[in-house]
């Protein structure tokens, strides 16, 4: 199924979408993953088009969205008001939400701060952001406001052909050759001499403030549409199972799910994901 490919012009900036199935179908907004882009979801949203209207968007800074201005930052808080605003300019006032990784967290965050608009919250390897210790806090504000004041407007890798980049991220993100070619199409740029990462290069700078754990568990709390977490099996090194079921605990109606695969099970074995988000979905009605 070939998406369709959309424009969403924002209050403060334009985001790049693809959408899947049917517009008379419940709608469902797609959020990748860090550094990746709406192609993370081409395999799946394929398979979620008979059950919803699917419409996956790059984040600012990612595939072939709007970078943000000079002097901003890319805080994941700063993402909520795109996922309000990308639902606005497609005329949702409630819909599901699908996440991946940064996306997920993203909208686990948004599920709880803003309960009235999602209906159900589909979540892949995440539920909640990364997380710091108090006693971190300031070396971590100190790391991110030393990485900004010291940025510049870095010279990205050249590459001499797409078929170079692929092979990077297949080595950076330990992922099959379909599936690094899949999220490296969407996310080249021609440059002289080449191809580059159309990426804003601000997005690999330190963030200068992370919640505790604390505050995560009492944000979660807030979330109460009905919520699947799918995680890969063995788990990923930075989702240990203890945090993962602490947080899951945080949640009034969760179903926990694992699945075998990498970070990217989603992009790389579409149809488990799929059957489970279905099944989940099944037990709703």
């Amino acid at each position: 199924m070939t998406p369709r490919e959309l424009t969403l012009e924002l209050p403060q900036l334009t985001l790049a979408a693809q959408s899947w199935g049917d517009q008379a179908l419940p709608p469902l907004l797609a959020v990748h993953g860090w550094l990746d882009n709406a192609a993370s979801f081409s395999t799946l949203a394929p398979l979620l088009a008979e059950r919803f209207h699917v419409v996956a968007i790059d984040l600012p800074g990612h595939g072939r969205s709007a970078h943000r201005p000079p002097g901003g930052w890319y805080h994941y808080v700063e993402y909520l008001a795109d996922l309000q605003a990308a639902a606005a300019a497609l005329g949702w006032s409630r819909y599901s939400l699908l996440g991946h990784s940064l996306g997920g967290a993203t909208a686990s965050i948004f599920a709880a701060a803003q309960p009235e608009a999602v209906e159900t919250l589909l979540l892949i390897e995440s539920l909640g952001p990364l997380t710091a210790a108090p006693e971190a806090a300031l070396e971590q504000l100190r790391r991110g406001l030393s990485q900004r004041a010291g940025f510049a407007a870095k010279a990205l890798r050249v590459f001499g052909a797409p078929a170079e980049a692929v092979r990077a991220r297949m080595l950076a993100n330990d992922l099959s050759e379909a599936a690094a070619t899949a999220l490296v199409e969407r996310g080249l740029a021609a440059v002289a001499g080449g191809w580059s990462w159309s990426s804003d290069a601000r997005l690999t700078l330190a963030s200068p403030l992370r919640y505790t754990e604390a505050q995560i568990r009492n944000i979660l709390a807030g979330i109460s549409a009905p919520t699947l977490v799918l995680l890969a099996a063995p788990a990923t090194s930075y989702l240990p199972d203890a945090m993962m079921q602490a947080r899951a605990a945080c949640v009034r109606d969760i179903v926990v799910q694992h699945l075998p695969g990498n970070h990217h099970l989603h992009l790389e074995n579409a149809a488990p994901v799929a059957a489970a988000i279905h099944a989940f979905c099944e037990r709703l009605r």
